[in-house]
């Protein structure tokens, strides 16, 4: 699966325009948000640096997670997605962060179903946002997709909101 380039071209020169630098926190999509970022010409104006940090111990070095969250609410959470965000945020000190955490499958669990995964939205000033979305034992490669692409939708109505803010 491919995400629609039209879409993130837009999103590249909508952040670019108003200034906003982008950073990524990936688990289980592994970098694929950042790629589909750096696969648009004039990215390097907005995207700062992506994280990819699929073990916990990743989380807690790269992105400041904390043990106790992770002891406490396991690697796939909103509390995690929250302290992802927040860390890519502060360690690249960008306008916007996007963080993503999930179970792609196979497997899962009854508690945590293949096909979980938690997003965390990070913004300069702002409190942080986190979701989680049941995308469904859809299969390896299409939860990882669909992951891409909600976390890249999630960064376009960040900067939709901005644009709206700064145009009142």
């Amino acid at each position: 699966m491919t995400v629609e380039p039209s879409l993130v071209a837009d999103l590249i020169a909508r952040a670019t325009a108003l200034g906003i630098t982008i950073a990524t926190a990936e688990s289980c999509t592994g970098g694929m948000v950042a790629a589909a970022l750096t696969d648009v010409a004039g990215s390097s104006a907005v995207l700062d640096c992506g994280f990819v940090t699929y073990s916990n111990d990743a989380k807690m070095k790269m992105l400041g997670v904390s043990a106790t969250t992770l002891d406490a609410c396991g690697a796939v959470s909103e509390e995690v997605a929250k302290e992802m965000a927040q860390g890519a945020l502060l360690q690249a000190g960008t306008v916007l962060a996007v963080s993503i955490t999930g179970i792609a499958g196979p497997g899962g669990s009854q508690f945590k179903p293949e096909g979980r995964v938690c997003f965390g939205l990070a913004q300069k000033d702002q409190p942080p946002r986190f979701e989680t979305v049941e995308f469904g034992a859809l299969g390896r490669d299409r939860v990882r997709a669909a992951s891409r692409d909600h976390a890249l939708n999630l960064l376009q109505q960040a900067v939709s909101k901005i644009e709206r803010e700064l145009s009142t």
